[in-house]
């Protein structure tokens, strides 16, 4: 299934806030919000009003992602958990490493390792064994692997909740502009350019016909015969 922008980010914000701050999970409504909205470890930056949260979790009800904790006896408000691990049959390790890559964007594999090392279990594999496992989801992909920014030597990745990345990002993108890429070998030089030949001077043709024209000015203007006389 592809899911919108909003219903990714209120999904991978429930994922983190179960992970990172159990007591208080599952989240209100305001919790959840405050969580879309943060200003820290988030990419893009929102500002959703609470109408663009409850759209978000009643479309993610509708595709059993979300449910709704109804109050008990004396309580009046209503939480919200996920069950994409239910839904997706996602380990632990893998709900972590997707929520990042929703809430953060694009993340070399080092990023990701970096920020999830604390929330992902022993039996969960590697960063590296986690995202090839969610590469090779099928039908779809959970995530997908894009091209390098420039000036960095190792490639990001990005999820793919939302649909698959722009093909400007993708590494075949950068597999056909390897101008780009400089851990490539140099590209072959420029063979030289011919050098013109000069052009060829008949030094004594020319030499012959400068003194017959001097011979002609000198009978025009008398001064053979003068000469001739000396």
């Amino acid at each position: 299934m592809v899911l919108s922008v909003e219903e990714a980010r209120v999904v991978a914000c429930l994922v983190e806030k179960e992970a990172t701050l159990p007591d208080a999970y599952p989240l209100t409504l305001n919790a959840l919000r405050l969580a879309c909205n943060q200003t820290s470890n988030r990419d893009p930056i929102v500002a959703w009003d609470d109408r663009t949260v409850e759209g978000a979790l009643l479309s993610l009800k509708s595709m059993g992602l979300v449910r709704f904790v109804h109050p008990s006896h004396g309580g009046r408000t209503v939480r919200y958990r996920h069950v994409a691990d239910e839904r997706w049959r996602l380990s632990k390790g893998e709900l972590a490493v997707l929520a990042v890559l929703v809430l953060r964007g694009p993340q070399t594999t080092n990023e990701v390792r970096a920020r999830t090392e604390r929330l992902i279990g022993a039996d969960d594999g590697t960063v590296e064994e986690i995202l090839d496992m969610l590469a090779a989801r099928s039908p779809e992909p959970f995530v997908a692997r894009v091209a390098r920014r420039h000036g960095e030597r190792e490639p990001r990745w990005a999820e793919a909740l939302t649909g698959p990345p722009e093909p400007g990002d993708t590494t075949a993108e950068l597999e056909r502009h390897p101008s780009d890429d400089d851990t490539g070998p140099l590209p072959p030089p420029a063979p030289p350019e011919p050098i013109a030949a000069a052009p060829s001077v008949d030094l004594a043709r020319d030499v012959a016909e400068l003194w017959l024209r001097v011979e002609r000015l000198e009978r025009l203007l008398g001064l053979s015969e003068d000469v001739s006389r000396t």
